[in-house]
């Protein structure tokens, strides 16, 4: 799913947060916010929590949103 960050997109998926199930294709290249707040990811494996984000678009590479922090 991820592409190289300096190409324009190609595909657009929503996403459901869970804590335990990745995304389908793999990997996003962007995360586009809806409303500002937080948000807790799975990059490289890891938890990362990325506070306060604005809305608009991210260059968050993560293969899942949870739904709990």
């Amino acid at each position: 799913m991820a592409t190289d960050l300096g190409t324009p997109a190609r595909h657009w998926e929503n996403v459901t947060p869970s804590d335990a199930t990745n995304f389908p294709n793999g990997e996003c290249a962007f995360l586009y916010v809806g409303g500002t707040g937080n948000i807790t990811a799975i990059c490289d494996g890891a938890v990362h929590l990325f506070s306060n984000l604005a809305v608009g678009y991210h260059p968050i590479r993560c293969t899942r949103i949870n739904a709990t922090a």
